[in-house]
Order: structure tokens, then C-alpha cells, then sequence
């Protein structure tokens, strides 16, 4: 019985011959096609979102006796439609006679249910190389692309030219499209497991490259525009209360707290009378008679506010607050002269005095007799 050389033969073992008496015709056979959702059990969803069929138990005993090893790759070929491309076989328990593929192969071969489908063994060189394209740009909401398509090509044998196969993420299915596989031969397609795959994507379907404008999203201000004083260099060197000329728009405290006091005042509005004048016919209603539309509760008086604390600004549009003027504490008088500090005011040195309208008594035991 002859062997496959492993060490001697410097060619993979796609391209080498078969053993000499071996049968060199291939497997061939026909079948009728059914997508993966018809088959007995439960729905396998995984094989659905993959590129393997399945095929009758008989098909392996055929492909035993041919001497065809793992990986099993075959051609799906429709010729109706002339259309053909390449999958692996997961398993053998379908009905004799037909096949069950996944939806995408259905719809790459435009297969219908039940129409004839021609299967073929081959050999594929492993792959090097592969350009895919997804078709919606929903792809990009992906985090890890890359992560996840090496978890979906588990499910995958091979993979050839012009497939657009699909796969489950999160509970939503993506369609890619293969554009480009090396190393390039006759047949356009690659094995995709148990080699070091290079993957390349595409800009997906629909994409459109987000506008860039020019210049930054801050407002530039031109020669005299805005609210800016007129004398405000357009070229500066300092800071910026210097380049803005802060010290020509900087509020006061006291101008501050003169505008907060006038805003706060109570008494802005007229004056109003308690009393009605004499001879009025509209008589005026006592507290305890009720009165449409008004309570006889009386009003809280509006809350003061203090004049005291920060108080808000009140700035025009295009103007910055950098905070109040600095006014450091007064030392010399107009003169010249030093201002003598005050005298500390000596507090609680008065007498006690008691709530009581004796005096008290010293300090004795009991009472003498």
C-alpha cells in the first residue's frame, strides 16, 4: 500500500498526486437543495451563519472509499444559472438525496428550494490574503470587528470570490462581501481555517466620510466686530485681561452692588392707600366676609434678597467677568499722612449686676441663732 511522503514531497498536500491504484475521479453527485431552517431539529443557527452543508451518510461512505481526507472542501455548482463557489461539510445526517445549505449559499447560487444542485470535491490553496467589504454601515457600530469575524470564521471552510456571506452579532445579522483572496488561482477562493489570514476591509456600502470644516469652532473676531473695545490690539502679547482691555470693562463692587440694591428694592412700584377715600360707594370688605376670586389670607411679603453676598451678572453678550477690581486697604490720607490705627475698644468691663433686688450674702453655712 503507498503513502503520502510527508518529509520527501516539497508540496502541500493539495497539489500532490494520489497514491499509485487510487481512483483519481473525485467525488461527483447530485442533490436536491434545501436551505438549513428545513432541517429536522432545532434550528441551527450557527451552521446557517456559516459555509458548511450538510450531507447524506452515504455521501461519506462515498468519500471514505475515494480516500478524500480532511479537510472535505467541494465546488457547489449550479448550471441552470451558471453559477458556482466552494464549502466545507459539517455533517452527514441529512435525508438521502438532498442537501441542506445555508440561506446565503442559496442566494449566491439563486437556488430555490428543491432545484438540483451539483456537488464536487477539490483541493483550495490556504489562504494569505482576503478583502472584504461589509454591505451596511451599521458595521462600524462593531467595537472589535476583527475579534468578532475571527469568531465567525470558525464556522467556515473556505471562502470564494464574490460571496457575500452573513453572520450574528448581538441579534442582528451583517452581510460582507468578499472583493479580493490571495493567492489567486483558476478557481477565486481560499481555505480560511488553520493558516494565518491577513483580512482587509473596505469602506462598507453607503459610507459616507464625514464633512471636515476648516478652521476651530471658536468664533473669530474681526476689526470691530463684537462687543470688544475699539482699542483692543488684534496682534497681543500678555494675558488676556490685557488683550481684551479688561480693565475698561470690569464692573465695579460698588457699581455691582448698587444695581443688585435697586433690583431688589420693594418699593419700585406706586404707592398704594390703606384706607378709601370718603364717600366711596364700593364699601370696604372686612377680613372675615369672603370675597370672589381672593383669599383674606394676606400675602407673604416677597423675600428679601442680600445686598451683601455675590451678587449676579449682569454682563452684555460678548463681554467676560475675570472678577472685581482689587482695592487695597487705605494707609495715608489725601495729605500724605499716615492714618493712625483706631484704638481697640475695650469690651465687658462694667460691673455684674444681678437679677435679684438684694444683694448676695457671703458665703455661710446655716442660719445663726
Amino acid at each position: 500500500m503507498d503513502f503520502y511522503e510527508e518529509d520527501m514531497s516539497p508540496f502541500p498536500g493539495f497539489m500532490r498526486r494520489p497514491p499509485v491504484g487510487m481512483s483519481t475521479r473525485g467525488f461527483d453527485e447530485y442533490f436536491r437543495c434545501y436551505p438549513i431552517a428545513m432541517l429536522q431539529g432545532p434550528y441551527r443557527e450557527m451552521a446557517d451563519h456559516g459555509g458548511k452543508i450538510f450531507l447524506p451518510p452515504s455521501s461519506l461512505d462515498k468519500l471514505t472509499r475515494l480516500h478524500i481526507t480532511y479537510p472535505m472542501l467541494f465546488e457547489l455548482i449550479n448550471q441552470r444559472e451558471e453559477q458556482r463557489t466552494h464549502a466545507g461539510v459539517l455533517e452527514f445526517i441529512a435525508e438521502e438525496g438532498k442537501v441542506y445549505i445555508p440561506q446565503w449559499l442559496m442566494e449566491r447560487l439563486s437556488l430555490d428550494v428543491g432545484d438540483l444542485l451539483q456537488i464536487k470535491s477539490t483541493d483550495l490553496p490556504p489562504g494569505r490574503f482576503i478583502k472584504l467589504q461589509p454591505q451596511s454601515s451599521a458595521f462600524l457600530d462593531i467595537t472589535d470587528p476583527r475579534a468578532v469575524l475571527e469568531n465567525a470564521f470558525r464556522n467556515f471552510s473556505c471562502l470564494t470570490k464574490g460571496d457575500i456571506f452573513t453572520f450574528s452579532y448581538n441579534d442582528q445579522e451583517y452581510k460582507v462581501a468578499v472583493l479580493e483572496t490571495k493567492p489567486d488561482n483558476d478557481k477565486h477562493a481560499i481555505v480560511t481555517m488553520e493558516t494565518d489570514l491577513e483580512v482587509d476591509f473596505a469602506p462598507p456600502v453607503g459610507y459616507e466620510e464625514p464633512k471636515r470644516t476648516s478652521g476651530t469652532s471658536t468664533p473669530r473676531s474681526g476689526v470691530g466686530g463684537g462687543n470688544l473695545p475699539h482699542n483692543v490690539p488684534l496682534h497681543y502679547q500678555g494675558t488676556m485681561a490685557q488683550s481684551i482691555n479688561y480693565a475698561s470693562i470690569a464692573p465695579s463692587s460698588n457699581t455691582a452692588a448698587a444695581g443688585a440694591k435697586a433690583v431688589s428694592s420693594n418699593f419700585l412700584s406706586g404707592g398704594q392707600k390703606l384706607s378709601t377715600k370718603k364717600g366711596s360707594k364700593a364699601p370696604t370688605p372686612n377680613p372675615s366676609t369672603p370675597v370672589a376670586g381672593s383669599s383674606s389670607n394676606e400675602k407673604p411679603p416677597p423675600p428679601r434678597r442680600n445686598i451683601n453676598g455675590p451678587q449676579p451678572l449682569r454682563l452684555p453678550p460678548g463681554k467676560l467677568f475675570f472678577g472685581y477690581e482689587v482695592k487695597p486697604v487705605r494707609t495715608r490720607n489725601e495729605n500724605g499722612e499716615s492714618i493712625p490705627e483706631q484704638e481697640t475698644k475695650v469690651t465687658f468691663q462694667g460691673q455684674g449686676q444681678t437679677l435679684r433686688g438684694r444683694p448676695k450674702k457671703d458665703g455661710g453655712g446655716g442660719s445663726g441663732t
